[in-house]
């Protein structure tokens, strides 16, 4: 299999053999431990989606019957199985519970809980098994899921610096990696909207041109995780200097120099970083929409001359007509000055982030010379506050760089050196911040 993938790299393909040689082996090792029916073994997590890695643990769940005795009787068996699991070189995380157990557990711990939202048989006692799926279903709040699956991005992202550009991000981990992608997925099942970015699509939820961006930078990253297993003998999944040209080499990138290489592969991966953080953003933001849907209906109006195309909707910027950058493209730097001067909105609507990509060709050389768009850029540099929140938002929307075709050149380009912590757009970014703190007292 892995031979196979170093020639193809076709990730999907690699990671459900692994999954299904992990399904098989497990399943011959339950029946040699005399388990049969007595108890239910079950796939969760990510070997529960199908999608094992090279080096990644085998998360199963063992669900043992009500009965007291009867439990105590199996849970001998269950020992040595689980034994026997590691002398076979099986590296797996492991639990041991009654469903009762599992409820309890996952209304304690959203981890429990997101692990045993992928339950997936493997063998046993399937009666147990439908009745673990038919009460954890029951115990699922749909909303408190939702709520408590941001927080912990927003804590995630927060241990990773807010930031995918770092100089060797976590390509599961960081903002913009492929637990971004999870969030979406997991929240989408637990409110009963899908199980895959497809189902999402024909719901009416995410958008053709948004499903095609969500499988090609699931697959990327992916690829990227899958051969930084392989290429480091073990779990890996930080971008490591150390690696970076040799991952260039796997996925075919092919450089004059060792750096030049590694600077490329990593410029790939913060563009995917930077595609996946804007969907996470987008989708969520729908689906809280629909979960919350008393809370998205109530908006307030932006008070200013120019600014009635513009309301705020639970602390986010939104436009009043989707279609007002194809009407009027002049619009589309002002949404950032509303932006900067409207100090509660904390970010843009899904709305907007569509829009902003579907108007993008207007964004020409004949928009960049436009006497309107050139005194907005001026005067939003100009404001007191909201300045680099808004150029931020202009980078991650790719308005910035549609603007300065120079900045675009750079967004996303890593140097190698002891300077350039992150790469060189977000260090632009950070000097433009760092500046405007000399203005402000508590700063100085």
């Amino acid at each position: 299999a892995y031979d196979e993938f170093k020639k193809t790299q076709s990730v999907g393909k690699l990671t459900k053999q692994l999954s299904k040689l992990g399904d098989q082996l497990l399943s011959y090792l339950w029946n040699s431990c005399g388990l049969n029916n007595e108890a239910t073994l079950v796939a969760v997590g990510g070997f529960g989606r199908g999608a094992l890695f090279p080096y990644s643990d085998i998360d199963i769940l063992v669900l043992l019957p009500a009965e007291e005795d009867l439990a105590r009787t199996v849970s001998k068996k269950v020992e040595q199985y689980v034994a026997n699991c590691w002398d076979t070189g099986l590296e797996i995380a492991s639990s041991v519970r009654t469903v009762a157990e599992c409820i309890s557990e996952s209304e304690q711990d959203i981890t429990v809980r997101t692990s045993l939202l992928e339950a997936r048989f493997l063998c046993g006692k399937k009666q147990l098994f439908k009745e673990f799926s038919k009460a954890f279903e029951g115990a699922m709040d749909p909303k408190a899921f939702f709520q408590a699956k941001l927080a912990e991005q927003i804590q995630r992202h927060y241990k990773y610096q807010n930031t995918p550009y770092s100089l060797e991000p976590n390509c599961k981990e960081s903002p913009g990696g492929l637990r971004d992608l999870q969030v979406i997925s997991w929240v989408s099942k637990a409110a009963l909207l899908g199980n895959t970015f497809k189902d999402l699509n024909e719901a009416g939820l995410v958008t053709q041109r948004e499903l095609t961006e969500l499988n090609r930078n699931q697959r990327f990253l992916e690829t990227l995780r899958a051969n930084l297993h392989l290429l480091a003998g073990r779990r890996q999944d930080v971008l490591v200097f150390d690696l970076q040209t040799a991952l260039a080499k796997t996925m075919g990138i092919e450089q004059e120099s060792s750096r030049e290489a590694s600077e490329a592969i990593m410029r790939r991966y913060y563009w995917a970083a930077k595609a996946v953080t804007q969907l996470n953003d987008v989708l969520l933001q729908n689906i809280e929409a629909l979960l919350f849907p008393q809370e998205s209906k109530t908006t307030h109006p932006i008070p200013g001359e120019g600014n009635e195309h513009f309301i705020e909707r639970q602390g986010v910027l939104d436009i009043t007509d989707p279609q007002l950058y194809q009407k009027h493209p002049d619009q589309i730097l002002r949404t950032f000055l509303v932006f900067a001067q409207t100090s509660n909105v904390k970010s843009l609507s899904a709305t907007i982030f569509r829009a902003l990509y579907n108007v993008r060709q207007k964004m020409d050389s004949k928009w960049r010379a436009d006497p309107v768009n050139k005194a907005l850029f001026m005067e939003l540099l100009k404001q007191p506050e909201g300045v680099s929140r808004a150029f931020h938002l202009m980078n991650r929307s790719s308005v910035l760089g549609r603007y300065l075709p120079a900045f675009r050149r750079i967004v996303g380009q890593m140097q190698h050196d002891l300077f350039h912590v992150y790469t060189v757009d977000q260090h632009i970014l950070m000097v433009l911040r760092n500046v405007r703190r000399f203005m402000v007292v508590e700063h100085t």
